[in-house]
């Protein structure tokens, strides 16, 4: 298990982190999301004790990370972003080379070390150099470096950056597998993979954290209206009196001519109303045939995009509140001076009287 409390850091007057609290329960797949600059990274490198915050606690399996460092870090497996590695090694000698770093046993490293990389796919290539390996492979290969010597807790930083569609999927498919053994914390910038893979989300931005849930959770909190995707043939343009004939419509946008003739528009309505079953009674009533009709989903993505845009909002007007604040104050200050100087003058004519 991992508990974050009350976690802040800061560089200088800068604060990276604010006061963040979260916690990881053994065996979750939870995703670390966030825009560039939320507090992602630097949130992985406290966990994994790199860096030291500011003030707050962060224990890892009841190690406090700051009092029991090394064993806290015993817990952890760590794959950074960027996979560095060391490229005149093999993915073997660089595997062993972690074992070693880790105090795996000696009489049990050989065993490990074949072990992980039989896990991670790595069989075939063990005796290259890292550097003749493709993008994938050096993901696997750091992947690997992260889970020798079983360790408890294992955090991912961007693990699919700049890999090819294939290799995506590949190392997906290796982080569901790692799930069942692991507890497992995934930072990544692609939305639709915390959404495969993440039981639960987090979400960070401007050192805070603004969402603790699961993605369909989070996608319901935020969904505002119901769309209905639908697909028509429409001779008459009778699709631009349909709000008229069904009046809980709120919009009906088009979208695009297809090659076949027929035209694809989006309706819109508020999130407690379905109307799918209305919408083919009145149709083909009103000489529209219907090619297709579906729900429109709302996505993680367009969760995280509004609870983003709604953090902006909030901050905009609680700066505009305190500018209004401060000119006020600006304002109250100049008065006042202006009434002592016009009480001063007061007292130096009584004065020469």
């Amino acid at each position: 298990m991992i508990q974050v409390k009350n976690v802040t850091k800061k560089y200088g007057s800068t604060i990276a982190v604010d006061n963040i609290n979260f916690e990881v329960k053994d065996g979750e797949v939870v995703g670390f999301l966030g825009p560039n600059g939320a507090g992602k990274s630097t949130t992985m490198n406290m966990i994994t004790g790199f860096i030291e915050p500011t003030k707050g606690q962060i224990i890892i399996n009841g190690n406090d990370i700051s009092k029991k460092p090394r064993k806290a870090k015993k817990e952890i497996g760590y794959m950074p972003e960027n996979v560095p590695l060391y490229y005149e090694l093999t993915p073997k000698e660089f595997v062993s080379y972690m074992a070693e770093l880790k105090l795996v046993k000696r009489n049990e490293r050989k065993q490990e070390v074949e072990k992980v990389i039989k896990e991670m796919g790595l069989e075939d290539v063990q005796n290259k150099l890292i550097r003749n390996l493709s993008r994938g492979y050096k993901q696997r290969v750091s992947m690997a470096g992260a889970l020798v010597g079983n360790p408890d807790v294992i955090i991912l930083d961007e693990p699919t950056v700049g890999l090819d569609p294939k290799q995506i999927t590949e190392i997906r498919n290796l982080i569901k597998e790692l799930g069942k053994k692991h507890t497992v914390i995934l930072s990544t910038h692609i939305l639709p993979e915390a959404s495969q893979i993440c039981e639960k989300v987090i979400i960070i931005n401007k050192g805070k954290i603004i969402a603790i849930d699961t993605p369909e959770n989070l996608e319901k909190a935020t969904k505002e209206s119901n769309g209905i995707s639908v697909i028509v043939e429409d001779p008459k343009g009778n699709m631009s009196k349909i709000k008229e004939k069904i009046k809980e419509i709120d919009t009906v946008e088009f979208v695009k001519d297809h090659e076949d003739g027929t035209k694809q528009y989006v309706i819109t309505t508020s999130s407690d109303i379905d109307l799918r079953k209305k919408l083919f009674e009145v149709l083909p009533k009103e000489e529209i045939v219907i090619f297709e009709l579906k729900k429109t989903e709302t996505t993680l993505e367009d969760a995280f995009m509004k609870l983003i845009n709604t953090t902006k909002q909030e901050d905009t007007v609680k700066k505009s509140k305190k500018e209004d604040k401060q000119k006020k104050t600006k304002e109250e200050k100049s008065k006042k001076q202006v009434e002592d100087k016009e009480t001063e003058n007061d007292s130096k004519k009584e004065e020469k009287k």
